[in-house]
Order: C-alpha cells, then sequence, then structure tokens
C-alpha cells in the first residue's frame, strides 16, 4: 500500500456503510468527526489556487476542516500553539510525568467523558501542586502544562494525563526560586498514593449526587454498594504515576510538546496498509523492550473505526490546561517573578511581530506564492491549472 494512505481514505472508503451499520449508537460529535476527516482537503471545503510570483506554477489548495481529532490539521495547529508556549519556558530544566487511571476507573471514564476526564485533569494537577508545596518536598509554587491522551498505542482506551513541569517553583513566600535536584522532582510513590486518595474520594461523591451515568454492562453501577465493590481493588492496587528524566533544555522541551500536544490516535504514518475489510498498522508494545516494542496489528475495517471514535472528546472540553504558575489568570505575573528570580534578563516585546507565511514556497523555483483565486464549498476553479491535482498542499 502507498506510504500516502490516510484514515480520511479508509472512513471515505467504509465510513457510509459503517454510519449505517450503526444507526443510532453514533454520538452527534463523532458523525462530525467522520464527516471532517473525510470532507478534509477536498473539494467539499472550498480552498483557493495559488500562483508562483517568479515562475508562474499554479496549484490548488484545499481548505482544512481544523477538527482537534483529524490527523492531517494538527501539525498547523501545533505549529502556532508552540510559538505562543515559547515564550513561556524558563531556563531551567523540565520534568515529564504522566498520570494513568487504573482500568476499573477508565471504564467509568469512558461512559462519563466529560465528568471524570475533567476529574483526572483536577486530581492530578492538585496532586502535584500539593506536593510540590510541601516543604518536606520541594516547598514551592511550581507551573504545569497537562495534555490529555485518551488512547494506548493499538488505539483501545487508556486514559492518561502528560505533564511538562519545570524543576524548581516560587517559594511559597515569593522571595526565592527553589530548584528541584537535577534528576529528580517528587516522589512518585507519594504522588500515586494522593492522587488515588483525591480521585476515588471526588468519584464516589459525583457518584452520590447522582451525576455518573451507566449503560449496557456497566448498568448495574448505578447502584451504590455495586459501584464501591467495582472499585474496591483499586483502593488496594498502587496507581501508575511515571516521571522521566528532566529534558536537556527548552528545545528539547519544545520538540516534546510538538510530538504530544496535537497528537490524535493514530498519525497516518503509522498506516500501512488497507483493502476495505482489514486494516494494518504500526504500534507499540510497552510489554516488550527494545527493537521488540514496535509491532504490526491488523484489525477489521469497522474494528479501526470504532477504535478511532473511542476517543472523540466531549464538544468544548479542553485537552490542554495549565495550573500553578502557568494558570491563565496569573500567567505573566508568575513567569515575571521566575525570571527576576532566576537573574533572566527580559526579552523585549515586539511592538509589531513578524507574521510568517504559512504557505509554503514554489516547488519549481522556491519563489513566493499568492492567491489569485478562492472558490467555495463542493466547487472547482474555474479553470483548473495543469497538473494542479498532483499538487495539493495543505490548505488554511
Amino acid at each position: 500500500m502507498s506510504a500516502s494512505l490516510e484514515v480520511a481514505d479508509i472512513f471515505r472508503a467504509a465510513g457510509p456503510a459503517y454510519r449505517a451499520s450503526h444507526a443510532g449508537h453514533l454520538s452527534l460529535a463523532q458523525l462530525r468527526v467522520m464527516s471532517a476527516v473525510e470532507h478534509c482537503r477536498t473539494a467539499a471545503l472550498g480552498g483557493h489556487v495559488e500562483a508562483c510570483e517568479d515562475c508562474g506554477h499554479w496549484r490548488i489548495a484545499y481548505n482544512s476542516c481544523r477538527n482537534r481529532h483529524c490527523p492531517k490539521c494538527q501539525g498547523a495547529a501545533a505549529r502556532a500553539w508552540l510559538a505562543e508556549r515559547e515564550a513561556d519556558l524558563l531556563p531551567v530544566g523540565y520534568f515529564h510525568v504522566v498520570f494513568t487511571l487504573p482500568a476499573e476507573a477508565a471504564a467509568i471514564a469512558f461512559q462519563n467523558k466529560a465528568l471524570v476526564y475533567d476529574l483526572l485533569f483536577r486530581a492530578a494537577s492538585e496532586t502535584m501542586l500539593m506536593i510540590a508545596a510541601d516543604p518536606k518536598h520541594l516547598g514551592a509554587r511550581i507551573g504545569i502544562t497537562a495534555v490529555l491522551h485518551t488512547w494506548g498505542s493499538a488505539m483501545t482506551h487508556h486514559p492518561h494525563v502528560h505533564m511538562i513541569v519545570p524543576g524548581g517553583g516560587i517559594s511559597l513566600d515569593g522571595t526565592r526560586w527553589i530548584s528541584s535536584r537535577p534528576a529528580f522532582l517528587l516522589p512518585v510513590r507519594v504522588l500515586g498514593k494522593l492522587f488515588r486518595r483525591l480521585f476515588l474520594t471526588r468519584l464516589i461523591a459525583l457518584h452520590d449526587k447522582g451525576q455518573l451515568a451507566f449503560f449496557g454492562s456497566m448498568a448495574p453501577l448505578a447502584e451504590r454498594r455495586a459501584f464501591l465493590k467495582h472499585l474496591s481493588p483499586v483502593h488496594k492496587k498502587r496507581w501508575a504515576v511515571y516521571a522521566k528524566a528532566p529534558f536537556a533544555g527548552p528545545e528539547a522541551v519544545l520538540a516534546y510538546l510538538a510530538r504530544y500536544t496535537h497528537r490524535v490516535a493514530i498519525s497516518n504514518r503509522r498506516l500501512i496498509g488497507f483493502d476495505e475489510n482489514e486494516v494494518t498498522f504500526r504500534y507499540k508494545d510497552y510489554r516488550r523492550t527494545g527493537a521488540d516494542q514496535r509491532q504490526v496489528m491488523t484489525l477489521s475495517t469497522d474494528e479501526f473505526i470504532r477504535r478511532f471514535l473511542l476517543h472523540v472528546l466531549p464538544r468544548g472540553f479542553h485537552r490542554i490546561r495549565h495550573y500553578g504558575l502557568l494558570a491563565g489568570s496569573s500567567r505573566k505575573t508568575s513567569l515575571d517573578r521566575a525570571r527576576e528570580l532566576l537573574s533572566v534578563v527580559p526579552q523585549p516585546e515586539d511592538d509589531e511581530p513578524e507574521v510568517s507565511d504559512a504557505r509554503p514556497p514554489c516547488p519549481c523555483c522556491g519563489g513566493h506564492m499568492i492567491i489569485i483565486e478562492t472558490f467555495a464549498r463542493w466547487q472547482q476553479p474555474r479553470a483548473p491549472p495543469h497538473c494542479a491535482a498532483s499538487n495539493r498542499e495543505t490548505g488554511p
């Protein structure tokens, strides 16, 4: 199969039959995602014609769907987001911390996405902020950028939060910067215990208020005794909190964020083959080590689409959040104070920041491309340029 295979190709070929066979069982959000992925960068969304100012080369650029679940649209979104975040970086080491829900809690999260994913964010962030503020550990106010992922490498449901955390924070009295140890931020066992307590206490409170819903085989959990019995095993097991060694500088932090902040359940580059009945793709089996981690999986097309749609988030749900020193209301003040304590010279602000041209240069001569015609949805240019179909580029 060609390396140009895309999730959109699978949805366009098998999506109509999947929608028909699952009518009444797909949410409006899932239907919207399917439609967006199928129509992304096609005539269905309209577009424009660009021409090179130097050599006159023409090409068609169809518009992007800009849906956050679309594999083709996340590159541009990540670049724009990272450009804004670059100014927030401090000249310190950064740590990568991951909080993961056990299977019993993940099953409840799947049927109550908005409530339980939000609870996952709150419990994980409060755990980090509380332990960091404890004088027995760091004794400082830290900053956190948190990103929700709901999938494992094989697209199964596996909700977890990735956090990027500076290696230190501002002392509780605001008078100095307290650095963490070079390769140690906070004790993961302590983090795991507090995370477990905060999450379970609040999850049970949601159940007691009647805010959780249960369907299918999980319907009996609506009864409190069955719910508590379901959660009984997770009260005793260790909850997974994972901390990696710090990054090797701000550039490495940005490179990491570029990979994680706007990732979707599966990228187009992991696809290997599709024959309308089956989809083959690459994945990592983290139960193995070394080169054996890289495996190949083949799923029926229906199962592939089902797994992809597992990860459609509720409308309006924020999957990237900031806490502590990076919280929106006080971010600028906190970062200015942190730089002052770290003796970092503030960078002058540009009155007129340079606006970069997002259009790729001319493939023939590298010249500047300008828009010479726009066309509406489901229309084509009045006079399609020669070989334009083979020169499609990313839309706006």
